[in-house]
C-alpha cells in the first residue's frame, strides 16, 4: 500500500510533524510504503486564479504542486496535517488546497484518508472541519480525523496521541485493504458531486475540457 503524507507545516519538527511521523512510524511498521512531503520546504507557488488547468488539466506553473498531485494520484491513501493559523490551515497547506485539483476535479476520488489538526486553542476544529469537507468534497473517503490540542511548540506530545495515531494508522490499512465505502459520506458526496458540482462543469463547457477528461480516467 502506498500513502502519502502532507505536512502542512512551515515547522518540520513541529507539533504537526510530530503527529505525522507517528502515524508514519506505525504505517511503515504494518508494511506501508510511506511518501512524507513537508510542503514548507517545496516550491507551491500561489494560485493565480487564472483557471487554465480546466481547460488543461495541468497547472502551467512549473513547481513542486504538480508532482505532488501526480504522487497522490498514484496513492492508496493520503493524510493531510496542518496547524491551526488564525482558525483556519496554515497558508502553505492553503496554497496546496488551491493548486491541487482537488474539489472541482476530484483528486481524492476513491482514496483513503486522515485529516491532522493541531492547535492551542478551540480554533483547530475549524481546520479539522476545513480539511474533513476537502476529503469529502474532492471524493475522498475519510477513515479518520485527528484534532489535537497542546500547546505551541510542544516537544513531547502526551501519551494518548500515541495511542490515537497507532488506532488511526491500523484503521487506514483495515480501510484500504477492505476497500468498503461508508455508506453516509458516499451518499454526501453524490449529492455534493451530482447536484453541485457536475451541473456546474458542464455549463461551463469546453473552458471545463480538462476537468471532464480527469473524470473519464
Amino acid at each position: 500500500m502506498k500513502i502519502l503524507i502532507l505536512n502542512g507545516s512551515p515547522r518540520e519538527k513541529g507539533v504537526t510533524a510530530g503527529i505525522l511521523h507517528c502515524l508514519e512510524g506505525y504505517l511503515i511498521e504494518h508494511g506501508a510504503q510511506v511518501s512524507f512531503f513537508d510542503l514548507g520546504s517545496m516550491n507551491i507557488a500561489h494560485c493565480r486564479g487564472c483557471c487554465s488547468c480546466y481547460k488543461t488539466g495541468r497547472c502551467y506553473i512549473k513547481d513542486d504542486a504538480e508532482y505532488i498531485v501526480s504522487e497522490i494520484l498514484s496513492a492508496d491513501g493520503v493524510i493531510l496535517g496542518s496547524p491551526t493559523y488564525a482558525s483556519n490551515v496554515s497558508g502553505i497547506m492553503k496554497d496546496m488546497i488551491d493548486r491541487g485539483h482537488f474539489v472541482i476535479e476530484q483528486a481524492l476520488k476513491g482514496k483513503y484518508c486522515i485529516t491532522v489538526a493541531t492547535g492551542e486553542n478551540y480554533g483547530n476544529t475549524t481546520t479539522s472541519k476545513v480539511l474533513n469537507d476537502l476529503v469529502l468534497f474532492s471524493g475522498g473517503i475519510l477513515s479518520s480525523k485527528l484534532t489535537v490540542t497542546v500547546p505551541f511548540n510542544t516537544k513531547a506530545l502526551p501519551a494518548v496521541y500515541d495511542k490515537k495515531c497507532r488506532k488511526s494508522a491500523e484503521k487506514l490499512l483495515q480501510n484500504i485493504s477492505d476497500n468498503k465505502k461508508p455508506l453516509l459520506q458516499t451518499a454526501i458526496h453524490r449529492v455534493i458531486f451530482n447536484l453541485g458540482i457536475k451541473p456546474f462543469v458542464k455549463k461551463k463547457g469546453s473552458s471545463y475540457a480538462g476537468v471532464i477528461e480527469k473524470w473519464r480516467r
